[in-house]
């Protein structure tokens, strides 16, 4: 489904932003950055492809999500995608590709496989330009190691439905079920977006927050993010 987006809309350095997503959690991240952007999402088959790894996986399909979008609304401007998803290592030592849950039954599945061990949240992002198809890709990885919850707290949980739209079923923000015990990286990469990274990759089209991204992010999220300063020290020397 596709939405029309209001082409008043501009950046700061006057140009149009789009993001591709319907995600309530990548709307409120993205405006963190105080950026003014509109939203133009198109749906993609989120099939794993055969022999594909996580990493792989959400490329492709942050990559599809920008083009699809890109293509449907023939706009000029600047399309952000993204897509998360959480990789477990822990059966049969397979990485398994978790992304949303399909019913509930799954949801509980997911969690009780996720409980008490550390897995990877991957992140991908691809920002589109619009004409002409310029895209630029960035990767973010995070550790996150989740608490020994119960039986109970999982039935509970699952029961709010807050699981059912989200990779490995579960929200890392959510107060009432806080699923996490230990978190090496990007908090806002598990949410969905993490913004150090889009704002590495926007700075090649000439896009840049109207905010200190890092110090909006760790105040919003509550976090004392360790790999901010890495990530944009690095963008400026790219």
């Amino acid at each position: 489904m596709l939405e029309s987006p209001d082409m008043t809309n501009r950046t700061s350095e006057g140009v149009r932003l789009f993001l591709a997503s319907n995600s309530p959690r990548r709307k409120e991240l993205l405006a963190l950055g105080g950026w003014e952007y509109d939203i133009l999402s198109a749906q993609v088959d989120e099939t794993p492809l055969a022999s594909e790894d996580g990493i792989e996986y959400v490329q492709r399909l942050a990559k599809s999500k920008a083009v699809t979008a890109a293509r449907l609304a023939c706009i000029n401007g600047v399309i952000i995608a993204a897509d998360t998803s959480v990789i477990d290592h822990q059966v049969s030592g397979i990485p398994k590709i978790l992304g949303k849950p399909s019913d509930q039954h799954e949801a509980v599945e997911m969690l009780r496989d996720l409980r008490g061990h550390t897995h990877q949240v991957h992140t991908a992002i691809a920002i589109l330009s619009s004409p002409g198809g310029t895209i630029r890709s960035d990767l973010c990885t995070t550790n996150v190691t989740m608490r020994n919850y119960s039986d109970d707290e999982i039935k509970d949980y699952v029961a709010s439905g807050d699981p059912m739209d989200k990779a490995g079923a579960y929200a890392i923000q959510h107060s009432g079920f806080h699923p996490v015990e230990q978190l090496d990286g990007c908090f806002a990469n598990v949410m969905g977006l993490p913004l150090c990274h889009v704002t590495r990759s926007a700075s090649h089209f000439g896009i840049s927050p109207r905010v200190d991204i890092s110090r909006a992010c760790q105040a919003a999220l509550g976090y004392d993010c360790p790999v901010y300063h890495q990530i944009l020290i690095e963008n400026i020397q790219d």
